[in-house]
Formats: structure tokens, sequence, C-alpha cells
């Protein structure tokens, strides 16, 4: 089980620290305005060209390593620079010529459902919230909120106290599944109870301290490489049952 904790929620460690090596760039980086989106996905070959960046290289290097025309590459290449996919990183000799440089501003990139406007997933549009279409709602609604959080705290310049858990168990039967599930709300109910203070004061209005969601969310892992294995995600109960 994988557990991390951002700024507020971190456990004090014994460990002395390690030198840090910092990245070309930012693991991940939200696409949240619709004119840089359309940049990214303006022409497939920009998602690869970009996926080529991770490393800093030149137009020319990459068109050299993809088979490509460098005329072709250089324009994609200037594109995404101009909408900040791509950042300089420097410039190497190359026979009697200097070629630019350029390394992609993140790792990888996540498109906000914001992009959709009135379109985006939306959980509270799906009434059966056993569903995989509800969960797939709460995913939309946490990239939303998270993003707009987390703009606000870099223009303040401060980190959110951010926490997740992240791992993979097998059920062996639904009875079993049915079982956890039950058990886990009783013992999130608990903790909650224990260790929080009321969302909301008697007559609705906002209660002190500051709001934060919790989902915990489960659901069966697709299949590695296997297209034709998705009978393995179906079981003899309805969509919305426990998954």
């Amino acid at each position: 089980m994988r557990i991390t904790r951002g700024e507020g929620w971190k456990i004090p460690s014994t460990r002395p620290p390690q030198a840090a090596v910092a990245p070309a760039g930012s693991s991940v980086d939200l696409v949240r305005e619709p004119a840089h989106a359309a940049v990214l996905l303006h022409h497939p070959l920009r998602l690869k060209i970009l996926a080529a960046l991770a490393e800093p290289d030149s137009a020319t290097g990459v068109a050299r390593r993809m088979n490509l025309p460098r005329q072709t590459v250089n324009y994609h290449v200037r594109e995404l620079a101009r909408a900040r996919f791509l950042a300089r990183a420097g410039r190497r000799r190359r026979r009697h010529l200097f070629e630019q440089c350029y390394v992609a501003t993140a790792r990888g990139y996540v498109l906000s459902p914001e992009l959709l406007g009135k379109l985006a997933a939306d959980p509270a549009q799906v009434a059966d919230t056993f569903s995989a279409k509800y969960l797939l709602g709460l995913a939309s609604k946490i990239q939303a909120e998270l993003a707009h959080s987390a703009e606000l705290a870099a223009a303040a310049g401060k980190r959110l106290a951010t926490l997740s858990i992240n791992t993979e168990v097998r059920f062996t039967s639904s009875e079993q599944r049915a079982a956890f599930s039950e058990e886990l709300q009783r013992a999130i109910v608990e903790v909650t109870g224990r260790h929080s203070s009321p969302f909301a004061k008697p007559d609705g209005s906002a209660a002190e301290g500051r709001p934060y969601r919790l989902i915990v969310g489960c659901y069966p892992i697709p299949p590695a490489k296997d297209v034709g294995a998705a009978s393995a995600l179906v079981t003899p109960a309805t969509e919305g049952s426990t998954a």
C-alpha cells in the first residue's frame, strides 16, 4: 500500500535527507486553457515529439530519431514551445552551426475537465452511486477541484496539504468484496468521526476549519496488454453492484 501526504500531513522521518535530483520538468502539468489543449491535440505527431523531448534535444535531433523531415518537426516544436509545452534547454554546436535544444515542461500532462465546460462529467447527474459512471464523475470532480485549489495555492505562494492512498487488492468472490466494502465503510465513518470536525453547522452554514473532500474508490484493474480480456472485468453482478 502506498500512502502519500502533502505539506501539513508529513510524517517525521529519522532518515538523513538525500540530495534531490531536479527533473527536466515538473512531474505533472494540468492543461486548463482550451487554446493550449488545441495546440497539443492539433496533430498526433505533437504528442510523439513532446514525448521524445522528455530529455533535451534539438528539432534536428528529434527528426533524425523519428526519421521525419526536419522542417516538419521544427514547425511542431515551435508551436509547442509557443504554447509553453516546451522550454529552451540551451544550445549545442553541430559542425559549424548551433542547434537550439528544447525539453518538455512536464513528464506528464492532464487535460482538465473544465475544457468540456457544461459537458464535463458530474457525479450529481448519475443516479446510481455504485456505478462505474458515478466513479468516473467523481474522478472528474477531483481533477477540477484540485486544479482550482492548486492554482489558488500557487498564487498565494503556498503548497496544498493533500493525502492519497493507492494500493491493489484481489477479491475471490462477490461475498468477500461486499464484506470488504461494509467493513471499510464502517472504519472510515469511525475514523472520520473521531478525527475531524463537523462540515456544517445545524443551520446548514459552514462550520469552522478548512473543508476537505474525502473520496474512496475501488474498481477492477484492466488487464495489461490484453484487449481481448475485457470479459475478465465482468462479474455476474449488475453494473450497480459494489466493484
